[in-house]
């Protein structure tokens, strides 16, 4: 067995210009094909290998058994969810989920709160200015005053995340 897992067959027929131990013979160079130099460098040569079969593939895990290094939920995987769950079709599934999510960014943008039921809050919070400090120098830097988004969820999805932890 060879590296990269594949073995060779043997032959007694011309040896290779550098011959190394279990190298297949070349081919005797024909008018029409200029020879080529270098070991097993013949054309035809994958035809004399036999390579272990590949692996089998392994099939991603269902959602539900997902971890949060495994998967992350995209806006293609939300349209995907609409196209099979309501029957719109694929781009008006995506003009969809598009929709949705730009009417909730226009809301938080005008500092609007979006509440949806049984999920969570999204909503935004305006920081004032402030002193930081440095953690490394210790100097002390003013921070600008800001907004930032911030998501509270419902106590039904703190269950519902909370149980999946359990299983």
């Amino acid at each position: 067995m060879g590296r990269g897992g594949a073995a060779l067959v043997s032959a007694s027929a011309s040896p290779c210009p550098n011959p190394r131990p279990g190298c297949p013979p070349s081919p005797q160079p024909s008018p029409k094909t200029p020879a080529k130099s270098g070991p097993c460098t013949a054309r035809g040569r994958s035809a004399r290998l036999t390579r272990n079969p590949p692996a089998p593939y392994a099939w991603p895990q269902p959602l539900e058994a997902a971890t949060m290094s495994d998967k992350t939920l995209t806006r293609m995987d939300l349209s995907e969810a609409v196209f099979r769950e309501v029957g719109l079709s694929r781009n008006e599934s995506a003009e969809l989920v598009e929709s949705v999510l730009q009417h909730m960014s226009d809301a938080l943008v005008r500092g609007e709160q979006v509440k949806i039921s049984s999920f969570g809050t999204f909503s935004v919070r305006d920081k004032a200015a402030r002193i930081g400090r440095n953690p490394k120098t210790g100097e002390e830097v003013p921070i600008q005053p800001r907004r930032v988004l911030t998501f509270r969820p419902s106590h039904l999805m703190k269950e519902r995340v909370a149980e999946g932890n359990k299983s």
